[in-house]
């Protein structure tokens, strides 16, 4: 439940249209509800500005779809990461109305367009073509928290002339994600040419001594260029989150 939800219930009570018993059932699984695997964060939004996201990996589709319908049984829109193609069948049969992006293994529901909540537009920018995964499930995840989300993908520093191309968008662009593989380079070049907040993200794309994305990770927190924040390896859903958080207007980070 988030916090329209809830003060439309209040609203509801206070106007004789819910009775006071009724209202406590649907709070009554608040703060949270415990499925014995799981214990489902009903005020996840409230607390937060965004419900409770599944992590995909590790848990069994019977798992993600019982934590998913308790996740839409509270009113909010529904966002689970790591989807493997059996899970994301299983929750587009479930919830017709949601979509898999089997690209960035996403399966995201809402019952209407993200209200815009950012003071201006996210934009993600990835180095290559495959860091796009990763890319795309910032991108979505920024997209589901309500901002305006542009992409520029495949302009890594070996081609520098392809990211240059979209300057303007870059200098546009309120918050940048950048995303890259191999020696994680490119939020350096994209700090250094803007004056926003750059949220930097390695990839696990690269060759032997990438060490699976931990040479991105090094290169990343050693960035010459001020302004850069770095995410963990691989975590797109992390940077999309940060992202959205430091666009956020202010009349809604205080709500």
């Amino acid at each position: 439940m988030d916090r329209d939800a809830l003060q439309n219930l209040l609203t509801a009570v206070a106007g004789g249209e819910i009775a006071v018993d009724a209202a406590l059932t649907r709070l009554k699984h608040l703060p949270f509800e415990d499925l014995g695997f799981a214990k489902v964060d009903g005020h996840r939004a409230l607390r937060s500005g965004f419900p409770e996201v599944i992590l995909g990996q590790g848990k069994t589709t019977e798992q993600i779809l019982a934590i998913a319908e308790r996740i839409v049984a509270h009113g909010g829109p529904l966002l689970v990461t790591r989807v493997s193609k059996e899970a994301g069948a299983a929750l587009s049969a479930r919830f017709a109305d949601g979509k898999y992006n089997d690209h960035a293994r996403v399966f995201y529901r809402t019952e209407q367009e993200p209200a815009d909540r950012g003071r201006g537009e996210i934009l993600v920018v990835s180095a290559g073509t495959s860091d796009m995964p990763v890319a795309e499930e910032a991108a979505l995840t920024a997209w589901m928290m309500g901002n305006r989300v542009n992409r520029i993908f495949d302009a890594g520093v070996a081609g520098i002339h392809r990211l240059l191309e979209d300057r303007q968008s870059l200098m546009r662009a309120e918050v940048l994600v950048v995303v890259a593989g191999m020696e994680g380079a490119l939020p350096s070049v994209v700090g250094g040419l803007v004056d926003r907040p750059v949220v930097a993200v390695p990839t696990s794309i690269g060759y032997g001594a990438s060490f699976g994305g931990l040479a991105a990770l090094l290169g990343m927190l050693n960035s010459c260029a001020a302004g850069v924040t770095v995410v963990n390896i691989d975590n797109g859903f992390g940077a999309g989150y940060a992202a959205a958080l430091m666009n956020r207007r202010q009349e809604e980070s205080r709500s």
